[in-house]
């Protein structure tokens, strides 16, 4: 945390309003999720899959599947941090109104939020591109397995967004799973780059914000528009901007106050100054 000022500030900014959480992969780092922005990551990044390559491209589809296997093997383990569990209480106190969520491991759920929009979808479930049909993430976790044994014995480092590093070559032999109703192609129900967020969604999300006081970001640069639209709504609704987050993100120009810190160190410590 970089002063006891900066939270000092945060928690007379929020007391006596209620308010909503914009959170993203800063939330969940401290779980052991990659971000895609972090130095770590920056220096063996590669350009996440796009929506429509991954539509056109049957090869895509495979690459991706193959490195998701091993991905989902250990995000699907993952378990929620202070920074989750601060947020849940927050909301059984009446002082947050809910979460909004540019995250697809659904560490908020599981630490007991109630209300959480997901902007961008959830890799627990997966849909049919072609019928439409939902299964669970874990449903085809053991399909892929029962397809490729073994397959987990592949070394591989985990990237953001239940990604894992594995080389093509090791791809070649990999068979994936299609729907079980019409034999489509399936894909995450998360939100690809080059995709729309539902209207539906920003619509909920939008809903939440207008029953807020203020607006909280939490571990997000803010870099992509889906979650700096809600700083730009709650600056044209006069709401004040909260933000922690380690490093300076596009929100900051808008917000009232920041601390710059880790979620997981700075939201226990708010929830002890605002009891």
């Amino acid at each position: 945390m970089n002063s006891p000022g900066a939270l000092a500030e945060l928690t007379n900014l929020l007391s006596g309003r209620t308010f909503v959480a914009l959170t993203g992969a800063g939330c969940s780092t401290e779980s052991g999720i990659p971000d895609y922005r972090s130095e770590g990551t920056r220096r063996r990044s590669r350009n996440p899959i796009r929506f429509q390559e991954y539509v056109r491209d049957q090869a895509a589809r495979k690459r991706y599947w193959a490195r998701s296997v091993i991905g989902w093997a250990r995000l699907s383990r993952a378990r929620p941090n202070p920074a989750h569990h601060s947020l849940a209480t927050l909301e059984r106190r009446g002082r947050l109104r809910g979460v909004i969520t540019q995250n697809v491991d659904r560490l908020h759920h599981a630490a007991g939020s109630a209300r959480v929009v997901e902007l961008h979808g959830a890799l627990a479930e997966v849909r049919c591109l072609e019928c439409g049909a939902l299964e669970a993430r874990d449903a085809l976790q053991r399909r892929l397995l029962a397809r490729n044994p073994g397959w987990l014995e592949h070394a591989a480092e985990l990237a953001p967004d239940g990604d894992a590093t594995l080389p093509d070559a090791a791809v070649a032999d990999f068979e994936v799973a299609s729907c079980r109703a019409c034999a489509g192609p399936l894909k995450p129900r998360v939100v690809f780059f080059g995709e729309s967020v539902p209207r539906e969604t920003v619509d909920a999300a939008y809903a939440l914000l207008d029953e807020a006081e203020a607006l909280l970001v939490v571990g997000t640069s803010l870099t992509v528009f889906s979650g700096y639209r809600f700083v730009k709504r709650a600056a044209a609704r006069g709401l004040p901007t909260a933000i922690i987050n380690l490093g300076p993100t596009r929100g900051d120009p808008l917000a009232v106050t920041r601390v710059d810190g880790r979620a997981g160190e700075v939201l226990p410590a708010l929830v002890d100054a605002l009891r």
